[in-house]
């Protein structure tokens, strides 16, 4: 099979080589806006050609957007324009209501295959893909009822070949609980980031006392703003609705703090720690 990966940064650039790793694909073209971004993907070997977009889909039977949420909105319906029968699309976006409302009503939207690996790490470009990023993670599907039988099956054997589990939802779904797992991580890392460079002046201090837990807690604030703001403000009620309820917590905690009720802080990290019979 012949794949073209439409975004050769970490997601893209990383299925690009699980693709080929897994003998998936034997060929990978890579399409990108940025030049230097297609260089580096040829040099490390992530692709094995680069071309402009209506040159790879005229070669290539699997079409991957790995672009951000805002550029995969424009792009998509002039994809599904010009699929022929055997085409079939997949994006690897992170927010999926909007994105399947806007082709809902396109003659090729079978040939569409919404996907989100829930897979990456806080860098980003070709230089950040890495082998093996998505071996047993999850993958979700959404909205397959409206996907063709023979497209669902190509992406399904992808998800298997790589090492994913299978997760099915439909958009909203996906968007609600994504935001609960995944965004709010993301801008609390954010948050996070902002308040100890405002506090803390001395950012050397920051280098020298910085230790495991902060490091771990602060690392996704280094992920790329292009894709996250896009994701934010296309899952923007719900990232709302729960960045609303993480501030209540907050607030709570800080009360606590201030009346000196230690006992009932005690009970709340109690709480807290029920998380661990869930990710363990």
């Amino acid at each position: 099979m012949i794949a073209t990966v439409v975004g050769v940064g970490l997601i893209g650039g990383s299925l690009a080589l699980s693709l080929k790793e897994k003998g998936v694909a034997n060929w990978i073209i890579g399409v990108d806006q940025n030049e230097d971004n297609l260089r580096k993907a040829r040099e490390l070997n992530i692709v094995d050609e680069t071309a402009s977009l209506e040159d790879a889909m005229s070669r290539s039977q699997l079409v991957i957007l790995a672009i951000p949420v805002d550029a995969m909105l424009k792009l998509l319906p002039s994809i599904l324009d010009k699929v022929k029968a055997d085409h079939v699309v997949m994006d690897v976006g992170s927010t999926k209501d909007k994105l399947l409302q806007l082709v809902a009503g396109h003659p090729q939207r079978k040939r569409f295959v919404a996907a989100h690996p829930m897979a990456g790490t806080e860098y980003s470009g070709p230089e950040a893909a890495v082998r093996n990023l998505f071996t047993n993670k999850t993958m979700v599907l959404c909205d397959v009822k409206n996907s063709a039988e023979d497209a669902l099956e190509i992406v399904e054997n992808i998800v298997d070949k790589v090492g994913m589990r299978l997760v099915y939802m439909n958009a909203e779904e996906h968007d609600l609980h994504t935001a609960y797992v995944s965004h709010i991580s993301h801008i609390t890392s954010f948050a996070l980031a902002l308040t100890v460079l405002e506090k803390e002046k001395e950012q050397g201090r920051i280098f020298e006392l910085a230790s495991g837990g902060f490091e771990s807690t602060v690392r996704l604030a280094k992920s790329s703003p292009d894709m996250w703001v896009p994701i934010f403000k296309h899952n923007r009620n719900n990232v709302l609705d729960v960045l609303e309820e993480h501030i209540s917590q907050l607030q709570h905690m800080k009360q606590l703090l201030e009346e000196e009720d230690y006992d009932a802080f005690y009970k709340l990290i109690q709480k807290s720690n029920k998380i661990k019979k869930i990710l363990k």
